[in-house]
């Protein structure tokens, strides 16, 4: 079965992807910073306050599709330093760990890096 036909719809598939995976990773930068939609930490150590600014502005950035290759790439390290620092020394399985999130983000943004924005970007020509 030949699909072939389906490949002018990719660029639109990149964007829903690229999307959804900002305002997830937004979500996890308002919950950390803002308390918001759920309550954060009482008070942020450095390093959750960089991992908040990275995750409030880059996923905008994501959302909006500007500097979409950069700032993935950025945010890609962000998530494997994030599962080797926080979620791998509980335990070798990522189900076990509650480190699947943060693996499937770093791969994600690597596909962004290597993909680019998809449609609807703002960093379209």
């Amino acid at each position: 079965m030949n699909l072939n036909y389906l490949n002018k719809y990719q660029p639109f598939a990149i964007a829903a992807l690229r999307i959804m995976t900002g305002l997830l990773y937004l979500a996890h930068g308002t919950q950390k910073a803002f308390g918001f939609p759920i309550d954060g930490p009482e008070s942020l150590s450095a390093l959750a306050l960089t991992s908040a600014i990275l995750e409030v502005v880059g996923g905008t950035l994501i959302v909006l599709g500007l500097f979409t290759r950069p700032t993935a790439f950025i945010l890609s390290g962000h998530m494997a330093f994030a599962y080797f620092m926080a979620h791998a020394p509980r335990s070798f399985y990522p189900v076990a760990n509650g480190g699947d999130s943060a693996i499937l983000f770093c791969f994600v943004f690597l596909l962004l890096v290597t993909t680019g924005s998809g449609a609807l970007a703002l960093d379209k020509k």
